[in-house]
Parts: C-alpha cells; structure tokens; sequence
C-alpha cells in the first residue's frame, strides 16, 4: 500500500466539490471503473466524512498530535477498515484497502483512514496542514523532508509570494 497516497488522496477529498455525483467522478479522475457506482448517498456520506476528518487537519496544523491521534482513532472506531495483502504483482505484495466495500464511499473513507493513520504512525502527526494563503482553506499532505510545507498548492504559494513581495514594496516607499 502506498499510504501517502492513500494520505494525499484524504486531502484532496476533503478539497473536492462533492455536492453531486458529477463532483465525485470528477474526483474519482483516473479511476474510472468507479464512476458508475457513485450515488448521492455517497456524496452526502463524504461530506459527513469531511466534516468530521478537518478537525484532525486543523489540529495537526496547530501542532496538537493528542487531538490528532484522538480524531483518527474516533474516525477508526467509526468507520472499521479491512485491510487485505494485494498480490496482483506477487514481486510487490503491499496493503490495499479490501474491495468488498458496500459504496463508494466506504472505499474512500476506508482508504483516507488507512492512509493518515499510517502516515501519523510511520511519519509524524503534524504532516498535515491547511493552506497559510488567505483566503484559501484547502488541506494538504506535507512529506517534505523538512518538514516546511504551508500550501496546499504551487498556486497558493506564488500568490501568497507575490502578495508578501508587494507588500514589503509597498512599506519601502513610505
């Protein structure tokens, strides 16, 4: 199992637009022999899903690995994951979240916890962020090696560059 991508993908759920069916499939790029399976009520189960999991995002932030630890083990407790040995490359046996999965949303949600709690375990509880760059509130997955990841994207972290430079210019000219 590849947990930081099962991690990051955590990130991106609780970042994507998961209003309708058509949110979720757009979510689900590259993933395409799910998208006929996705239902409304996986979409309202996600974004339950979300709500509940950005407080551990937030509490990582603020560098609170008690309440980090907390949030995912109440999220496990909730929603029990199965993980199976995938022997689809015998040369690379790893983890997958077992496919006997009810809904989509099952799968996500099992394969965002299996993620983070390895993640936390194998890493640190303050890998996870929420983008410094206002007023952006997405979440990240930071696995630099230092640690110094602040945005969720390139994006944001050019506009909040540029408007820090713009800033320090401006205060040079008074």
């Amino acid at each position: 199992m590849d947990f930081i991508r099962y991690a990051e993908s955590a990130a991106q759920l609780l970042n994507a637009d998961l209003s309708d069916v058509d949110g979720l499939v757009r979510h689900l790029a590259g993933r395409e022999w799910l998208h006929d399976q996705c239902t409304d009520q996986d979409c309202e189960a996600l974004r339950r899903f979300a709500a509940d999991l950005r407080p551990v995002f937030e509490a990582s932030d603020a560098g609170d690995t008690q309440a980090v630890v907390d949030g995912l083990n109440h999220l496990l407790g909730r929603h029990p994951i199965t993980p199976c040995i995938s022997d689809h490359d015998p040369s690379n046996l790893h983890l997958h979240v077992a496919t006997r999965a009810a809904s989509v949303a099952e799968l996500l949600i099992s394969e965002a916890l299996l993620g983070l709690a390895n993640l936390v375990c194998d890493l640190d509880p303050t890998r996870l962020g929420v983008c410094s760059a206002s007023p952006c509130t997405n979440v990240y997955v930071d696995t630099s090696p230092n640690q110094s990841r602040r945005y969720c994207s390139d994006r944001c972290s050019s506009r909040a560059n540029v408007a820090a430079y713009r800033a320090r210019q401006r205060a040079g000219q008074l």
